[in-house]
């Protein structure tokens, strides 16, 4: 098999549009989980602690969040179909992609600093429509051809000539 073939098949298996998740952002993560023969709505939020392979369809967000005293990392394939929807609801300013050293912190210590950003521009997923193709018709193209100016001596004439009518009429009036 060659490269192009496996290329083809991944980008099949790609979702149209998704999130730029990053290192250090907070996200809120719905997954479908299955139980029997019902789907139920499963929401995780967390800080991103890695990234993985962002171009790949096997592209992974690594998930922490501390409950009741314990961390809790849940690993996502953002192509997953289980995947409804990740949601950025904070983004920090961090400067490297693995951020592993939160595990061994607590506290004050494991807060990252917040940035500014615009919530609604980061989540918004719409895929982008392409421009659909204007029909081509037999029509010859018509080509625009400016007329020459007026030299400015002509133009400079014709407008003094009005300014100097408008006075008498309104003395004769």
């Amino acid at each position: 098999m060659s490269f192009s073939i496996l290329k083809q098949i991944g980008d099949a298996q790609k979702k149209k549009a998704v999130v730029d998740v990053r290192s250090g952002d907070t996200v809120r993560v719905t997954q479908k989980i299955k139980e029997g023969n019902k789907f139920r709505l499963q929401t995780f939020e967390g800080v991103v602690i890695r990234t993985d392979r962002k171009d790949s369809h096997t592209a992974r967000i690594v998930v922490r969040k501390v409950t009741s005293g314990v961390g809790v990392e849940k690993s996502y394939l953002i192509h997953s179909p289980l995947v409804e929807k990740i949601v950025i609801t904070k983004r920090s300013k961090v400067r490297r992609n693995n951020l592993t050293y939160l595990r061994e912190r607590s506290g004050k210590s494991a807060r990252l600093t917040g940035k500014d950003f615009d919530r609604n521009a980061v989540n918004d997923v719409t895929v982008p429509e392409e421009p659909a193709e204007e029909p081509q018709t037999d029509a010859p193209e018509v080509e625009v051809v400016e007329t020459p100016e007026e030299p400015k001596a002509a133009k400079e004439e014709k407008a003094e000539e009005p300014k100097a009518e408008k006075p008498e009429e309104a003395k004769e009036a």
